[in-house]
């Protein structure tokens, strides 16, 4: 891992002897359910070399590793909106931010395995969303950094805190199923399109003049009427 040393000022920390390497791998990910809104979790297993630790304050940051996978005709119609043309793509695709989150993981003896839950937003607002829910099937080449701060008991007894470096990641290949999976959890067949109040506002009133029963009517109806003026 190559500590950064102790961290920390408070009275009572030491910074005697070696700090533990973690070594961290993804075991296993699935849709959490029931859930209040979609959520994956990802069981992390974290490997301490034998030591004991006494708590780790574990900050992770995942990224969809795109350029890690082959995309069909479908999927690259619809992607362009995010990375272009296919044919530019050897310049415009790129790895994409998911999400960074914090996880606290109790006292463990050498090895332990964490639950991390990951909240899925369906906002296509979100570059992450946008890409989910363009692909089909197959998996989603994902890489985890770990950083945060590990807490163990110094040579002579005392409490140690030592940082955990961003060099610290594993990889995982996250189903396309189980992600859609976690979204059906709480928006089966559906998807979601934010507007502001003014496009609302006149969607609602071409709604209302055309005396159309849902918004599904009302989104084919201007879609239809678009692609008969093309």
């Amino acid at each position: 891992m190559g500590a950064a040393g102790p961290v920390g000022a408070a009275p009572g920390l030491a910074a005697l002897g070696a700090a533990p390497e973690l070594a961290f791998a993804v075991a296993g990910v699935e849709a959490l359910r029931p859930a209040a809104a979609p959520t994956l979790r990802f069981a992390l297993a974290i490997d301490a070399g034998g030591a004991p630790i006494r708590s780790v304050v574990l900050d992770v940051q995942i990224r969809i590793s795109a350029t890690q996978r082959a995309y069909a005709t479908e999927e690259q119609e619809a992607l362009a909106g995010l990375f272009g043309a296919p044919s530019r793509w050897g310049e415009t695709l790129r790895s994409l931010p998911w999400l960074q989150a914090t996880l606290v993981v109790p006292p463990f003896d050498g090895t332990t395995v964490a639950q991390l839950d990951v909240p899925c937003t369906y906002d296509f607002e979100v570059g992450a969303a946008q890409y989910l829910a363009a692909l089909r099937d197959g998996t989603v080449p994902l890489e985890l950094l770990f950083s945060g701060t590990v807490f163990d008991l110094s040579s002579d007894g005392r409490l140690r805190a030592s940082r955990i470096s961003w060099e610290r990641e594993a990889a995982c290949s996250l189903p396309v199923a189980v992600w859609r999976a976690a979204i059906d959890t709480r928006f089966p067949g559906s998807a979601w399109v934010r507007l502001d109040r003014t496009a609302f506002d006149r969607l609602a009133a071409f709604r209302a003049r055309r005396a159309l029963t849902s918004w599904e009517a009302t989104m084919d109806a201007l879609i239809d009427g678009a692609e008969g003026r093309a």
